[in-house]
């Protein structure tokens, strides 16, 4: 297990973890972790960027900004949270934590990178990449032993072509949430029939999400219709 590094401001600790719903239901003056959160998400993509510059000299940069997609999106970060035991942190809603708020991807990557907000205002820049070369880091040479740093809508792509499809369409299926924090649902069509759904903070996340849905079923027993 590894050790979360003590803070010298704890509250600044805490706020880490405050999601903007549990404010409706605390008299004390506190504020969310949303731009701890905006300040954390450009230093762990700083620190990726400049791991991944020094340590893959012949990579062209479409393999690079692969290779970090992989290793920051919701899913990635969510894994190291939940390892952390962030979920268990979080302060929620009675809403949010009726609905499981703890073990949500979103809840739990927004708050990782509102955690690396934090540590480094608290601590420096040093602190915040000998942490993150312990918890994040380490899974490029996962990604990249299993060559999976394609991202899934390339590989989609590909396969698609391969079987004679049509090209993969996306199309978002609906958003929510506040315009500042919007959450999208966004399907994958190929041969004009949905076969992936995928949800996240971003369009692309959730494109990501729905294109490996899609792959999983268009590699299943069930033949897709011939194109329109």
């Amino acid at each position: 297990m590894i050790d979360i590094p003590k803070f010298k401001n704890q509250r600044l600790f805490e706020q880490a973890f405050i999601h903007r719903s549990y404010l409706n239901e605390t008299k004390e003056q506190l504020s969310s972790n949303e731009r701890l959160e905006f300040l954390g998400d450009s230093i762990i993509s700083f620190v990726v960027s400049k791991h991944l510059f020094s340590k893959y000299p012949d990579y062209n940069e479409g393999i690079l900004t692969n290779l970090r997609s992989l290793l920051v999106n919701t899913k990635s970060l969510a894994k190291i949270a939940k390892e952390l035991g962030f979920g268990n942190l979080l302060k929620l809603s009675k809403g949010e934590e009726d609905s499981k708020g703890r073990q949500n991807q979103s809840l739990l990557a927004d708050c990782f990178e509102a955690f690396i907000g934090a540590l480094f205002i608290d601590q420096g820049i040093d602190i915040v990449i000998d942490f993150l070369n312990k918890t994040l880091i380490p899974k490029v040479e996962e990604v990249e032993k299993t060559r999976t740093y394609k991202d899934p809508k390339s590989l989609l792509q590909e396969y698609a072509q391969a079987k004679r499809f049509s090209s993969p369409v996306y199309k978002v299926l609906q958003e929510s949430g506040p315009a500042h924090k919007r959450i999208f649902k966004i399907g994958a069509y190929v041969n004009n029939q949905l076969v992936g759904e995928g949800f996240g903070k971003s369009k692309r996340d959730a494109e990501e999400q729905a294109a490996e849905k899609a792959l999983e079923k268009v590699k299943s027993q069930t033949p897709l219709k011939s194109r329109i």
